[in-house]
């Protein structure tokens, strides 16, 4: 009984622990880049400190198999899902983290499986047929996500809290807020983040298809997006002096991103997918907005706006109502598509299956393909 809960309660606890390594994240690098670190300097540093990590380990763990080289399909793919799901996307991020705020960016995220759906659905991965409840629940949670971040952006709205000081520099803060347009520049960086975000998750499948070994595909991908940050900061970045790290937070930072933000919560997330399937995964994403938004009042005296909550809690909505349109529409496809498994216990989250043909009980979850990132 006591190993059945243990099993049970493992991948949750480590969801929970991967939200708050996240939120961490997003806090700490808000304060280092006020302080003057520049956001693509950080994107670099990151992922240069998660490929030492995790290269050896996938060397020396492949290296039997050969699964640690490429061959020409493999690399053009996985040179151009770095290059979108890692270089664009994160550089996008954090500067909409800089430009907006922590609890915006942290929003912002939730609208990854809606802008999916709808890729997915113009590239011809996924059928949208507006006879079924699930294509029409797919269909008004997008809406209501796009709806919720147009509101976070375009909508601020009176000031829901207002704090008189702040832990960095009040100036740089205020100047930062109240300036509109660096506010819909950063919302806008976010949105994009989001789009590519998308196509990453899309360009995954052929990429994986072609070099099938977990540790290796990240380890190839972060040691990509190394090299194709470094080039995209040395052509945007003129003043050699911003690769200079300046005090012990930036550093600190900058170690924990690539050790607990990359490393860590890629191979967590990975084992918590295997578990419980993608849709787990992705019922967690609010609790990240909510870590980040408490946080960012309390130590950061982020102002948060009655337009940015409720496009906030809108674009949660629409997340869990696109969520369940696709995991109804995959459950229907496993019960017709394989006869051989029985369903001897339904859960929110997944099924569990006993097979027939070998008598072996497992979990099944009901998603297939992840729809948030890892």
């Amino acid at each position: 009984m006591g190993c059945l809960d243990m099993e049970y309660y493992l991948p949750i606890m480590a969801m929970v622990l991967i939200e708050f390594i996240y939120a961490g994240l997003g806090i700490g690098t808000r304060i280092v880049f006020l302080q003057g670190l520049s956001p693509r300097i950080f994107v670099v540093y990151r992922h240069a400190i998660a490929t030492i990590l995790l290269a050896p380990v996938a060397y020396f763990s492949g290296r039997n198999s050969g699964s640690y080289s490429l061959n020409l399909r493999s690399f053009s793919l996985l040179f151009l899902t770095s290059l979108i799901g890692i270089t664009l996307n994160q550089n996008l991020f954090f500067e909409g983290i800089f430009l907006a705020s922590a609890s915006v960016a942290s929003a912002m995220s939730n609208l990854v499986p809606a802008v999916t759906f709808v890729i997915a659905a113009f590239v011809g991965m996924e059928k949208v047929n507006i006879r079924s409840m699930r294509t029409i629940a797919k269909i008004v949670g997008t809406v209501i996500c796009i709806s919720g971040a147009v509101s976070i952006a375009l909508l601020k709205g009176p000031k829901l809290l207002i704090n008189a000081e702040n832990i960095t520099s009040k100036s740089i803060m205020a100047r930062l807020s109240s300036n509109d347009e660096n506010w819909l520049l950063g919302c806008l960086c976010l949105l994009g983040n989001c789009v590519a975000w998308s196509i990453w998750l899309i360009l995954q499948v052929p990429a994986y298809a072609s070099h099938p070994n977990y540790l290796s595909f990240t380890a190839w991908m972060c040691l990509m997006s190394t090299f194709q940050s470094t080039v995209v900061t040395l052509f945007v970045e003129s003043d050699l002096n911003v690769w200079k790290i300046n005090s012990l937070l930036q550093f600190g930072c900058i170690l924990y991103a690539g050790i607990m933000g990359s490393a860590v919560t890629f191979y967590l997330q990975a084992w918590c997918i295997s578990k419980r399937g993608p849709l787990f995964s992705a019922m967690f994403n609010p609790l990240f907005t909510l870590i980040v938004t408490v946080f960012a009042i309390l130590l950061l005296h982020e102002e948060i706006y009655i337009g940015s909550l409720i496009g906030a809690i809108g674009v949660i909505i629409g997340l869990y109502t696109v969520l369940w349109g696709k995991a109804e529409d995959v459950a229907e496809v496993k019960e017709k598509t394989d006869p051989k498994l029985m369903i001897i216990n339904e859960t929110e989250e997944g099924n569990l299956f006993i097979n027939e043909s070998c008598e072996k009980t497992y979990y099944e979850t009901v998603l297939e393909e992840p729809l948030l990132p890892a």
